[in-house]
């Protein structure tokens, strides 16, 4: 039962990575405007970002924790 729950936690913190590292890059957007560079950026899109990748550090180690205590 705790292999099962450490798997899926693995895969939920590979799932929160990627989402929280495209949501990081697709938070900030540069338009260049006749020789002039145009840059706006999402300052909750940048913090919803950081709360996913925080949580998939979480789960992570959580996972791996009960991987390596399974007995």
């Amino acid at each position: 039962m705790k292999r099962g729950i450490a798997i899926a936690l693995i895969i939920l913190a590979v799932y929160l990575a990627f989402t929280g590292i495209s949501k990081f890059s697709n938070s900030k957007t540069s338009v260049d405007v006749v020789g002039i560079e145009i840059t706006a950026e999402d300052k909750q899109g940048t913090e919803t970002s950081f709360l996913f990748l925080g949580l998939a550090i979480l789960s992570g180690l959580g996972g791996f924790y009960l991987l390596k205590n399974n007995k």
